[in-house]
């Protein structure tokens, strides 16, 4: 956190100084008390005691206004060290790798992202102004202790480490568990994450009492576990303020004993008891503090496991840039692949083709050959275990990520459509286009018929992921994005696999008017909207097992031919 915190050094600066003026404030106290106490009940005491008085009603004013000072400084400090954190962490995990998020469960980074930063908003807030203000005042009433009795505060500093050590060893048990309840809760926010994303499927399975029953025991999990912790926090402020205060009691018995001696005045006595009490308070809430900050160290933790993760795939510290006049010529050169942690089997197997600029490819081959995989591999989720991929003659390793990402625009078969407008999921990564050239990719897309039938037209509310909308509205709008972009080269995997005739043909259509304008890489398992591509592969197994056109691969009668009379025979 240290990064964050002294990117603030004139805020932090200030917060510390209204904090010493608070605790110095505080401090003086008793030193009014021991002149009340000592002239202030005397037969001419009367002026005394108002001399005292005065002065304490204006240390009091000056105590008030360093306190809210403090508290506004410190709390709006803790808040802008959390926005930075969640703004890093987010953007850390924007640019990790397709691997990373394989291993990962969305709903769990979630939890880190709010609950954890939430945790330390805490501790940097409320709790590091209490924990400062504390320490401060326990760090000068042990000073003032010793200037007022130096014996009796030998008695006090000796319990101290008797106090301080086992609140240190009890601090590393809280921290374990906090870190274990946080690992369950993100496990369960996880778990209702997933499911409330697919809704209509738990619903239309009767899911709802097994999913329901499923999450009950995860919360239930997360609170047994939370309840540990509260234990060990609970036991360990027990300590500290039996401890803390058995010995100021023992301090005040000693002490009395001094009085009735004569060898200390009853205003001494009060002053150091009061130093005692300050001490042993502050003491008591440290004790409490550092159970939140132990609490806050397990999420911040969790938080730094993301910050410290490096992608795989990263932009080279010296990345190649494209020729100015390149064409988008896409080749593979002995590509092989397998997925990371996957099985050992290779999913791509030692396959190169070349794709020149405003050509249309088609790939073509049973589910599972690894045609998917080729798509991954062009935007560079994932490295080829051998071989390489080039663009215009550069490796595509060479390159910086966003020049890369920038040459492709793609069409997935489940397009991701966000909860905001027609108009803003058309411009998605094309933030700076204006109307007109969203209404002109909708056009391109056919879809600006049904945009102008809905209520508000391009400024509608699509509900989450679209869901208000047909398959063939969503894959609609993703053609438009794809369009709007104008990268040179678009990428369509099962862009119309799941549409039924009429929203086929209309977005084939869409596809059809952009042959001949970019270079295009179709993924189709319905062959008939791979007819018009200028050459198609065949891929089975991870292999190329056959490249030609339409007519010539139907006439060898090898796979496509089997695969396209089997398919239009069922049709």
């Amino acid at each position: 956190m240290l990064p964050f915190a002294t990117r603030y050094k004139g805020r932090l600066a200030a917060a510390l100084f209204a904090l010493v003026v608070a605790s110095a404030a505080t401090l003086t106290t008793p030193i009014a008390v021991r002149g009340v106490v000592d002239h202030g009940f005397s037969a001419d005491g009367l002026e005394a005691l108002e001399r005292y008085f005065g002065v304490m009603l204006v240390v009091v004013a000056v105590l008030a206004v360093a306190s809210a000072a403090r508290y506004y400084l410190v709390v709006t400090f803790g808040e802008r060290i959390v926005a930075d954190l969640r703004k890093e962490v987010f953007g850390r995990l924007a640019t990790l790798d397709a691997a990373f998020f394989d291993r990962s469960q969305t709903g769990e980074l979630i939890s880190r992202l709010t609950a954890d930063t939430t945790q330390i908003k805490a501790s940097f807030g409320t709790t590091a102004s209490l924990a400062l203000r504390n320490l401060f005042l326990f760090i000068g009433a042990i000073v003032m202790m010793v200037y007022t009795s130096p014996t009796l505060s030998g008695l006090v500093l000796i319990a101290i480490p008797c106090i301080v050590l086992p609140l240190r060893a009890a601090g590393r048990d809280v921290r374990a568990r906090s870190r274990q309840a946080q690992d369950t809760l993100a496990a369960a926010s996880a778990y209702a994450a997933e499911n409330l994303g697919a809704i209509r499927t738990m619903q239309a399975f009767n899911a709802e009492g097994h999913t329901r029953r499923k999450f009950s025991e995860a919360v239930e999990e997360a609170f047994f576990a939370a309840m540990a912790t509260a234990r060990a926090r609970a036991i360990v402020v027990m300590l500290a303020i039996l401890l803390a205060f058995g010995s100021v009691l023992g301090v005040i018995w000693l002490g009395a004993q001094s009085v009735i001696d004569g060898k200390m005045t009853g205003g001494l006595l009060a002053q150091f008891v009061l130093y005692a009490i300050f001490g042993a308070a502050s003491l008591g809430q440290l004790s409490e503090v550092w159970n939140e900050v132990s609490q806050a160290a397990g999420a911040a933790g969790r938080l730094a496991e993301i910050l410290e993760t490096k992608p795989d795939i990263a932009s080279p510290s010296r990345p190649r840039s494209l020729p100015k006049n390149a064409e988008g010529e896409i080749q593979f050169d002995s590509v092989s692949f397998r997925y990371p942690g996957g099985t050992r089997e290779l999913v791509i197997d030692n396959i190169s083709f070349t794709i020149n600029r405003g050509e249309a490819v088609a790939i073509v081959g049973p589910s599972g050959a690894g045609k998917s995989t080729i798509f991954n591999l062009l935007l560079r989720y994932y490295d080829p275990t051998e071989g390489r991929i080039t663009i215009s003659g550069t490796d595509i390793a060479d390159l910086d990520l966003t020049e890369l990402r920038d040459q492709f625009a793609i069409v997935p078969q489940d397009p991701t459509i966000f909860a905001s407008t027609i108009a803003e999921n058309i411009k998605y990564g094309t933030e700076q286009a204006d109307i007109s050239a969203v209404k002109q990719a909708s056009h391109q897309a056919q879809a600006a018929d049904f945009i102008a039938s809905l209520e508000h037209g391009y400024d509608s509310k699509v509900g989450e992921r679209g869901v208000t909308l047909s398959g063939g509205q969503r894959q609609r709008l993703a053609v438009a994005r794809a369009i709007l972009k104008a990268s040179p080269i678009i990428l369509l995997d099962e862009a119309t696999s799941a549409l039924d005739s009429e929203n086929e043909r209309l977005v084939q259509k869409a596809i059809d008017d952009l042959i001949g304008t970019r270079t295009i890489l179709v993924i189709a398992h319905r062959l008939s909207t791979v007819l018009k591509s200028d050459r198609i592969l065949v891929i089975e197994k991870g292999r190329i097992v056959e490249e030609g056109t339409n007519q010539s691969l139907s006439a060898e009668g090898g796979l496509f031919s089997r695969l396209k009379n089997f398919q239009f025979d069922t049709e």
